[in-house]
């Protein structure tokens, strides 16, 4: 065999490994530049979905404590480790923050990421109190920035289609909405949900699951709330709420930390009724669904695939690469705090 011959199989790999190289660089230029603010415990399950999403590079972690923001920088394969939050927003490495941090620090952090031009992601919730909310928005809007709350059921696929169910009239016309969030687990003694100074508490916590989910299956805020709650160690325990969102339609909301796992809805119409078991997060080993129950007592299911944080960071770097500002999500969120609010006040009045 002629040595060109042989030669040539060896230039063509050396080539297509060139080649991918340059398209691989050309692309990480493009992705979004996320940085993590703390190391909180649901950090962790972020960092790996924003690491599974080709338009978003992890490239900084920040901490109050040098030694563990390089210990999880080490740990998960980020770039930079970041010894204080001031630093990594100083970063023009980074276009956007992650914020894990407990809800009493969301207000102050959020506006500082804006100022400092990055686009933000909050956990939930989004601060609290509704005027917190609403300054972490305008200021958003002030400086050009995308903002989005970690609500990731949200962006589930399954959730599409039970919008597409429900605007479709399958369920007939919408008379009640029933939600429930809740568990029943030992807190570890540091954690920031047994503080009230720190937003601890179920309402702020499994209540913008649930009064989230009744906001969002009604289109609207409610015109008026009756709630019940229960305290222990200064912080809501259980909440239960009856809403009224005008125009015949209804809602009872219940969210506690001292009653058995629960995260399901039914959102019932005068022809079927649509029932979910575990919307805030699929359980484990089984695919996301639903149930129909229609009024002569059938009932089929649909299941779906997918991973819901991914697709939540997929749709919030293409919000950003668009330059869209997110502003049905960002309203749904900006409710959602409301109705906390409300609630809140109502109970301790």
């Amino acid at each position: 065999m002629p040595r060109h011959d042989r030669v040539a199989p060896f230039l063509f790999v050396a080539l297509l490994a060139q080649t991918l190289w340059f398209v691989d660089r050309i692309f990480c230029l493009n992705a979004l530049r996320f940085g993590v603010l703390g190391t909180a415990r649901i950090a962790r399950r972020i960092v790996a979905d924003m690491q599974s999403v080709d338009a978003i590079q992890v490239v900084g972690i920040a901490s109050r404590d040098p030694a563990r923001a390089r210990w999880y920088a080490d740990q998960y394969g980020i770039a930079q480790a970041f010894d204080s939050y001031d630093a990594m927003l100083a970063s023009d490495r980074i276009d956007a923050v992650y914020i894990p941090l407990p809800p009493s620090l969301h207000h102050d952090w959020a506006l500082a990421a804006a100022d400092a031009g990055k686009h933000l992601i909050v956990e939930k919730p989004v601060a609290m109190t509704l005027a917190e909310a609403q300054a972490i928005d305008q200021r958003c809007r002030d400086r050009g920035r995308q903002w989005l709350d970690a609500t990731a059921w949200l962006h589930h696929l399954r959730t599409d289609r039970i919008r597409q169910v429900i605007d479709a009239g399958e369920l007939g016309r919408v008379q009640h909405i029933s939600v429930a969030c809740s568990f029943f687990e030992p807190f570890q003694s540091d954690d920031h949900r047994l503080k009230p100074e720190l937003g601890g508490g179920c309402l702020l916590d499994l209540g913008w699951y649930a009064y989230g989910m009744a906001r969002w299956a009604a289109g609207r805020l409610p015109v008026a709330i009756q709630s019940i709650g229960r305290q222990d160690r200064d912080i809501w325990f259980r909440t239960s709420s009856l809403l009224d969102f005008g125009d015949d339609l209804t809602a009872t909301v219940n969210c506690a930390y001292d009653t058995a796992t629960r995260k399901w809805f039914e959102i019932a119409g005068d022809q079927a009724s649509i029932v979910c078991d575990d919307f805030t997060r699929p359980w484990p080993s089984k695919p996301a669904r639903f149930w129909i129950h229609d009024r002569a007592g059938s009932v089929k299911s649909e299941t779906f695939d997918g991973n819901q944080e991914a697709r939540m960071l997929a749709t919030f770097a293409d919000l950003v690469s668009n330059a869209t500002a997110a502003t049905a999500m960002n309203q749904q969120a900006l409710d959602t705090q409301q109705i906390l609010q409300t609630i809140a006040d109502g109970i301790a009045s």
